[in-house]
Parts: C-alpha cells; structure tokens; sequence
C-alpha cells in the first residue's frame, strides 16, 4: 500500500536527524513541519526519537487541528505550527528548536540584536522575543506571530526559537545560523560591546539575500 505525501514524510525526518546531529535538540524535544498545499501540514509526532522515526509516523493534519492521515499523536506545538501556517502564507517549513545560545536568550528574554550579516540576510533584522505562554496553547502561537512580524526567526520566552522558511532546507539554515549568531553575540557581550548594523544596512543586505544572493 502506498503511503500519503510519503516524500513530506521523510524529508521531515531528515531535516529532524540533522537537526539532532547539530544540537538544535536533545532527545525528542523541539519540533518540525512542512506545509503540503494551502490546507494541510505534515508535522512531527509528540515524544518519538528522530533516530526511530519511519513516514508512517509523521501524522498529516488540516489547519484546524484534524489529523487526516496517520495514526501517531501529533507535536504538542501543532497549534504553534498551524497558526503560523495560516498568517504567514510565505511560510512552507517550520523548524523548533531548543538550542542552548538561543535558550539563553530566551531565558534572560534578551532580543538577539542584528549585529550579525548573514542573521540579517537571513532573518530580516533583530530577533524579537515573544511573551510567555505556556508550551502548546494558542496564545504561544499568537505571541510568536507577533514576534514573527517581518522576521523568519522568533525567540520564545524561557523555551527556545523558531525558525520559519520558503523550505525545510531553508528553515533548518535559519535556524542554525541563528544559534551561531546568539553565541557569537554572548561572546561579543563578554568582550565588551555589541555594535549593531544600521536600518539601512540590513533592508539593502536582507534585499540582496532574497533577489540576489546564491545562483539565479
């Protein structure tokens, strides 16, 4: 028997083992998505190692929350997912992490500032922090949303980041470049001074990564 979008299905896995192999996560914490079409999303099962995951077990849900094929209990952020899905439409790919620099801005709720070139490019400028809410509920989704508001990366209160992109490849770079920039911010910060780039700086720089950057 054939297996539903069994190619989303695994290029979820994928991305979830480089994201384990790169320590964006530990254990089975964090999570990942990927848009199907405009009213369906693949999306991580709660509490299954990335090591062990087959397609069968990446469930497919609608934007309301309805698991349409699979019969693993979805990510306990499917909300988080769903709702970014539906205002953001371009979005396609969703990655969560628990990194420990981008933790640690979350934790001192510290904005990552855009001091960073490729953060910029990537991401669209400073890294805002979304207000708490608790793991799972709407209000989280909507308070990353806000955060979210001309940015593809988002750091969530006392939990960890969120990275949004055209693809999973895209949203999985973000992500890393984003815990590469959190440390090298810390480190600046022990140096003495963090120097941010100029508005105008990162609108041209941000520009060139969309229209410009990488072959044409």
């Amino acid at each position: 028997m054939n297996l539903k979008y069994e190619k989303e299905r695994r290029e979820i896995i994928d991305i979830g083992i480089k994201m384990s192999d790169t320590k964006l996560v530990v254990g089975t914490w964090g999570n990942i998505s990927r848009r199907i079409n405009e009213n369906l999303m693949a999306i991580t099962p709660s509490g299954i190692d990335y090591s062990i995951l087959e397609p069968k077990d990446i469930p497919i849900l609608d934007l309301e929350g309805n698991i349409i094929d699979g019969k693993t209990k979805p990510s306990t952020e499917y909300n988080l997912h769903m709702e970014v899905y539906k205002c953001r439409k371009d979005t396609h790919a969703i990655v969560h992490t628990h990194s420990t620099y981008c933790t640690a801005f979350a934790i001192a709720r510290k904005v990552i500032p855009a001091t960073v070139e490729d953060l910029v490019q990537i991401v669209g400028g400073n890294v805002r922090v979304g207000e708490y809410a608790l793991p799972g509920s709407l209000e989280l989704a909507k308070n990353t949303i806000k955060a979210l508001e001309g940015r593809n990366a988002a750091i969530l209160a006392n939990h960890g980041a969120l990275a949004v992109g055209r693809n999973l490849n895209e949203a999985l770079k973000i992500a890393l470049i984003l815990e590469k920039s959190a440390e090298a911010t810390i480190y600046a910060k022990i140096l003495g001074k963090v120097v941010e780039l100029n508005d105008e700086d990162v609108k041209y720089m941000r520009d060139f990564y969309l229209n410009s950057y990488g072959q044409r």
